[in-house]
Formats: C-alpha cells, sequence, structure tokens
C-alpha cells in the first residue's frame, strides 16, 4: 500500500456479508486499534440475500471467542459508490474479485485486491467459506483474517 493524505479506507468482500468479511473486519478494527491507526473499515456482499441480516450465529461466536462483538453488524450488498469511497477493497476469493471487477464503474478509484494476498506464503489463496460446514471452518476462517489483519496493519505503519 502506498502512503497518500487519504485515510485508509477499506471494504472486505465476500458473497453473503454474514461470514468471512464480517469476521474480516472485525479482525482490522481490532489490529488497527492495537497499533493505534485509524482507517475506516466495513464489509458487504456481492450478493443481496443477507441484506440488513446479522452475521451468522457462528461468525458471532469465534468473533466473541476472540474478544469481538459483531452482532450490531447488518449484512450490505456492495454498491456503486463504494468503488470511490474505499481506497482498498478485498476480496475474499476469486469469484467475489471477478465480481467486484466486472461491477467496477469506469469512475472507480479503489484498489481491488484478494485479501490473503497480503500474507505471505498464502498468495492467490481464497480465505476458507465455513458457512456450509461445522463450527472448526470458523475457526480457520478466523485465523486467515487475523493473519490479513496484522499483515495489512504492518503495510499500513510502513
Amino acid at each position: 500500500m502506498t502512503s497518500s493524505d487519504r485515510q485508509p479506507s477499506i471494504l472486505f468482500v465476500c458473497l453473503g456479508n454474514i461470514c468471512r468479511s464480517p469476521l474480516a473486519e472485525a479482525a482490522l478494527r481490532a489490529r488497527l486499534e492495537e497499533a493505534g491507526l485509524e482507517a475506516h473499515v466495513d464489509s458487504a456482499g456481492t450478493g443481496d440475500w443477507h441484506v440488513g441480516s446479522p452475521p451468522d450465529p457462528r461468525a458471532q461466536s469465534i468473533a466473541r471467542l476472540n474478544g469481538h462483538d459483531i452482532a450490531a453488524y447488518r449484512g450490505r450488498q456492495v454498491q456503486d459508490a463504494d468503488f470511490r469511497r474505499f481506497t482498498h477493497i478485498f476480496a475474499l476469493d476469486h469469484e467475489n474479485l471477478a465480481e467486484l471487477k466486472d461491477r467496477a464503474p469506469a469512475d472507480a478509484t479503489t484498489r481491488l485486491a484478494l485479501l490473503l494476498d497480503l500474507v505471505e506464503g498464502m498468495e492467490g489463496e481464497p480465505v476458507a467459506d465455513p458457512y456450509f460446514g461445522g463450527e472448526e471452518g470458523f475457526h480457520t476462517t478466523w485465523d486467515q483474517v487475523d493473519r490479513a489483519a496484522r499483515a495489512l496493519v504492518a503495510r499500513l505503519q510502513s
């Protein structure tokens, strides 16, 4: 990430915005606070079927286990304005990255990337989607998004 006069604003995007992206949002908020950094952080989905819904109960549970309350988060869908409002949009998998690239308006100013490209040794990998599995999958997802949040904070500090 390059330095800019503009405060960093980061959007995490998965499919439904009830599992992976809210966990990534919580992890980055926590790591920014620890580092004493400020940034606007949000999450969204490419799909619209969970708009207004709280995160999956299993995502809420793993967030609580890690000291974060995400119960007030609400699902929302990516909007055209997001491509201008956020400095960076991180997709949590290849399909959502492709969808974001297809949706990006001509006047988009954001940088699009795959989230785990930030983590050495995990470049090109998707964040595990825990939705159709058991609780263990949410632990894996948390570990991945937290590693990415740490890497992102390190880049913001440099």
